[in-house]
Protein backbone atom coordinates (compact mmCIF):
# COMPACT_ATOMS: atom_id res chain seq x y z
CA UNK A 1 0.00 0.00 0.00
CA UNK A 2 1.29 3.14 -1.18
CA UNK A 3 1.36 6.38 1.57
CA UNK A 4 -1.90 7.98 -0.88
CA UNK A 5 -3.87 5.23 -0.34
CA UNK A 6 -3.17 4.63 3.57
CA UNK A 7 -4.22 8.60 3.62
CA UNK A 8 -7.56 7.97 2.23
CA UNK A 9 -8.37 5.23 4.31
CA UNK A 10 -7.68 7.43 7.03
CA UNK A 11 -9.54 10.46 5.63
CA UNK A 12 -12.32 7.90 5.18
CA UNK A 13 -12.11 6.71 8.97
CA UNK A 14 -11.80 10.13 10.29
CA UNK A 15 -14.85 10.92 8.67
CA UNK A 16 -17.38 7.92 9.50
CA UNK A 17 -17.71 9.57 12.60
CA UNK A 18 -18.25 13.24 11.73
CA UNK A 19 -20.86 11.99 9.29
CA UNK A 20 -22.26 9.89 12.54
CA UNK A 21 -22.88 12.69 14.46
CA UNK A 22 -25.01 14.38 12.59
CA UNK A 23 -27.37 11.87 13.32
CA UNK A 24 -26.49 11.52 16.68
CA UNK A 25 -29.34 12.48 18.63
CA UNK A 26 -29.11 14.01 22.32
CA UNK A 27 -30.41 16.10 24.80
CA UNK A 28 -28.69 19.17 24.06
CA UNK A 29 -30.48 21.45 26.22
CA UNK A 30 -30.44 19.27 29.16
CA UNK A 31 -34.24 19.71 29.45
CA UNK A 32 -35.85 17.45 32.31
CA UNK A 33 -37.13 14.14 30.17
CA UNK A 34 -38.21 11.01 32.79
CA UNK A 35 -39.90 7.97 31.72
CA UNK A 36 -42.99 8.00 34.93
CA UNK A 37 -45.20 4.39 34.57
CA UNK A 38 -44.72 1.56 32.15
CA UNK A 39 -48.22 0.10 32.62
CA UNK A 40 -49.56 0.20 28.97
CA UNK A 41 -47.61 -2.65 27.02
CA UNK A 42 -46.15 -1.65 23.45
CA UNK A 43 -46.45 2.69 24.21
CA UNK A 44 -44.40 4.03 21.99
CA UNK A 45 -41.34 6.21 23.00
CA UNK A 46 -41.57 9.73 22.45
CA UNK A 47 -38.43 11.36 20.94
CA UNK A 48 -38.51 13.76 23.79
CA UNK A 49 -35.99 16.33 23.63
CA UNK A 50 -33.16 14.80 21.90
CA UNK A 51 -32.28 16.37 18.89
CA UNK A 52 -29.41 16.25 16.44
CA UNK A 53 -26.73 18.80 16.29
CA UNK A 54 -27.82 20.61 13.66
CA UNK A 55 -31.21 21.21 14.86
CA UNK A 56 -29.80 22.76 18.12
CA UNK A 57 -27.93 24.99 16.20
CA UNK A 58 -30.68 25.66 14.10
CA UNK A 59 -32.80 26.90 16.98
CA UNK A 60 -30.49 28.34 19.39
CA UNK A 61 -31.11 31.44 18.67
CA UNK A 62 -35.12 31.19 19.13
CA UNK A 63 -34.49 29.21 22.62
CA UNK A 64 -32.46 32.07 23.89
CA UNK A 65 -35.02 34.69 22.90
CA UNK A 66 -38.13 32.37 23.96
CA UNK A 67 -36.05 31.91 27.06
CA UNK A 68 -35.47 35.65 27.86
CA UNK A 69 -38.90 36.50 26.66
CA UNK A 70 -40.86 35.47 30.63
CA UNK A 71 -38.56 37.92 32.09
CA UNK A 72 -38.84 40.90 29.52
CA UNK A 73 -42.42 40.19 29.77
CA UNK A 74 -42.41 40.33 33.46
CA UNK A 75 -44.15 37.17 34.05
CA UNK A 76 -40.57 35.19 35.50
CA UNK A 77 -38.95 35.90 38.60
CA UNK A 78 -35.90 34.16 37.16
CA UNK A 79 -33.99 35.55 33.94
CA UNK A 80 -34.80 32.89 31.86
CA UNK A 81 -38.15 30.57 31.80
CA UNK A 82 -35.03 27.55 31.23
CA UNK A 83 -34.03 28.19 35.13
CA UNK A 84 -37.26 27.08 36.11
CA UNK A 85 -36.81 23.46 34.31
CA UNK A 86 -35.06 21.53 37.06
CA UNK A 87 -36.99 22.77 40.06
CA UNK A 88 -40.62 22.61 38.60
CA UNK A 89 -39.00 18.57 37.31
CA UNK A 90 -38.08 18.04 41.18
CA UNK A 91 -41.74 19.30 42.39
CA UNK A 92 -42.90 16.95 39.68
CA UNK A 93 -41.53 14.10 40.75
CA UNK A 94 -42.27 14.35 44.43
CA UNK A 95 -45.89 15.13 43.49
CA UNK A 96 -45.86 11.98 41.79
CA UNK A 97 -45.28 10.24 45.12
CA UNK A 98 -47.88 11.75 46.81
CA UNK A 99 -49.90 10.96 43.28
CA UNK A 100 -49.39 7.09 43.93
CA UNK A 101 -51.11 7.37 47.37
CA UNK A 102 -53.92 9.26 46.40
CA UNK A 103 -54.56 9.34 42.44
CA UNK A 104 -54.81 5.14 42.62
CA UNK A 105 -54.29 3.04 39.61
CA UNK A 106 -52.72 5.65 37.78
CA UNK A 107 -48.80 3.68 37.21
CA UNK A 108 -50.82 0.17 36.50
CA UNK A 109 -52.93 1.89 33.75
CA UNK A 110 -50.61 4.74 32.15
CA UNK A 111 -47.12 4.59 30.40
CA UNK A 112 -46.19 8.03 30.06
CA UNK A 113 -42.97 10.30 30.09
CA UNK A 114 -42.57 13.72 31.32
CA UNK A 115 -40.26 16.70 28.99
CA UNK A 116 -40.10 20.25 31.10
CA UNK A 117 -38.70 22.56 28.73
CA UNK A 118 -39.13 26.60 28.98
CA UNK A 119 -42.03 26.26 32.16
CA UNK A 120 -43.98 24.09 29.82
CA UNK A 121 -44.52 20.72 31.02
CA UNK A 122 -45.47 17.59 28.55
CA UNK A 123 -46.72 14.36 29.45
CA UNK A 124 -46.50 12.24 26.63
CA UNK A 125 -47.46 8.35 26.28
CA UNK A 126 -50.66 5.97 26.66
CA UNK A 127 -53.17 5.31 28.75
CA UNK A 128 -55.41 2.42 29.53
CA UNK A 129 -58.66 2.56 27.72
CA UNK A 130 -61.32 3.57 30.21
CA UNK A 131 -59.02 4.71 32.73
CA UNK A 132 -59.85 7.91 34.55
CA UNK A 133 -56.88 10.20 33.70
CA UNK A 134 -58.63 13.49 34.49
CA UNK A 135 -57.75 13.16 38.34
CA UNK A 136 -54.09 12.47 37.41
CA UNK A 137 -54.12 14.93 34.84
CA UNK A 138 -55.17 17.98 37.72
CA UNK A 139 -53.53 16.76 40.38
CA UNK A 140 -50.05 17.31 37.74
CA UNK A 141 -51.15 20.52 36.70
CA UNK A 142 -51.06 21.89 40.43
CA UNK A 143 -47.08 21.81 40.52
CA UNK A 144 -45.84 25.32 40.64
CA UNK A 145 -44.32 27.95 38.28
CA UNK A 146 -45.89 25.66 35.23
CA UNK A 147 -47.05 27.95 32.77
CA UNK A 148 -48.20 25.81 30.04
CA UNK A 149 -49.04 22.47 30.32
CA UNK A 150 -49.70 20.00 27.29
CA UNK A 151 -51.44 16.29 27.25
CA UNK A 152 -49.90 14.16 24.25
CA UNK A 153 -51.48 10.88 25.41
CA UNK A 154 -53.24 8.25 23.82
CA UNK A 155 -55.94 5.80 24.68
CA UNK A 156 -55.35 3.85 21.63
CA UNK A 157 -51.27 3.54 20.43
CA UNK A 158 -52.32 1.19 17.64
CA UNK A 159 -53.86 3.99 15.68
CA UNK A 160 -51.12 6.50 16.25
CA UNK A 161 -49.99 8.82 19.02
CA UNK A 162 -49.84 12.25 18.81
CA UNK A 163 -45.83 12.79 19.31
CA UNK A 164 -42.88 12.33 17.40
CA UNK A 165 -41.13 8.85 18.17
CA UNK A 166 -37.88 7.93 19.31
CA UNK A 167 -35.98 5.25 17.24
CA UNK A 168 -32.21 5.12 17.79
CA UNK A 169 -30.35 6.83 15.75
CA UNK A 170 -33.87 9.11 14.30
CA UNK A 171 -36.76 10.38 14.93
CA UNK A 172 -40.28 9.13 13.19
CA UNK A 173 -42.84 12.25 12.91
CA UNK A 174 -46.66 11.32 13.60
Amino acid sequence: MTIFPRCLVLVLLLAVPAAHAEDDLQNRGHDPFFQISSGVANCPEPAGPRITEAEWKRDSHHRIEHGNHCWVEGRCRLPNAFAYDDEIAETAKRRLQWMAIHVPGWRQNTTLWVTVWQRWMLVQGCVAPGYAFAPFMTALHEVPDVERFINETTAHPEQGVPYALFRKGTIAKP
